[in-house]
């Protein structure tokens, strides 16, 4: 009897996992939570806690859709990034978030990340770096122009990059 009432929750706890994305406390309604989200640091709070880098090997450079991130909670640069402008921009349109290509001169990897402005001046969001250019992530700004940011790009020392430059751009 108790071994079957231990296979019924297993079964139950696995049922659960399969509709949260395998992470506890997701919502599976990626709508439904952005729309309780009221500043960018829900962005950044979600991405920092249930988004992972994983490169895969794509035959295109074309970013998941923002729900297909949130379910899954992985992906690359352009997927992380493409998620936190949809994300912001359901939140607060002023925002005005749009995609940043930053040019690594050392060849590829290149990367992505999310521009949005508050308070009249420019944040990026980064949370799609990974654990090789992890000096990269989180909220930056606040800053006047690109090139501020590009001087804080300048400034990291990580295996692999030296900024060449960073760019507005759409995928």
């Amino acid at each position: 009897m108790l071994r079957r009432a231990g296979i019924v929750l297993w079964l139950l706890f696995l049922a659960s996992c399969a509709t949260t994305g395998g992470r506890p406390g997701a919502s599976p309604d990626y709508q439904a939570t952005v729309a309780k989200w009221t500043s960018y640091q829900d962005v950044a709070d979600w991405m920092r806690a249930n988004f992972y880098y994983v490169p895969r090997k794509a035959k295109s450079w074309q970013p998941r859709a923002p729900q297909e991130t949130f379910a899954s909670g992985r992906g690359m640069c352009q997927d992380a990034s493409n998620f936190a402008r949809d994300a912001l921009n359901r939140i607060n349109p002023s925002y005005r978030a749009r995609i940043v290509y930053i040019e690594n001169r050392l060849g590829p990897p290149h990367h992505w990340v999310t521009a949005f402005t508050a308070d009249g001046k420019l944040y990026v969001m980064d949370y799609g770096a990974g654990a090789r250019w992890s000096s990269m992530m989180g909220v930056h700004g606040p800053y006047d122009s690109l090139v501020e940011y590009e001087r804080f790009l300048s400034s990291l020392r990580m295996q692999g990059f030296a900024l060449s430059y960073a760019r507005e751009t759409e995928f």
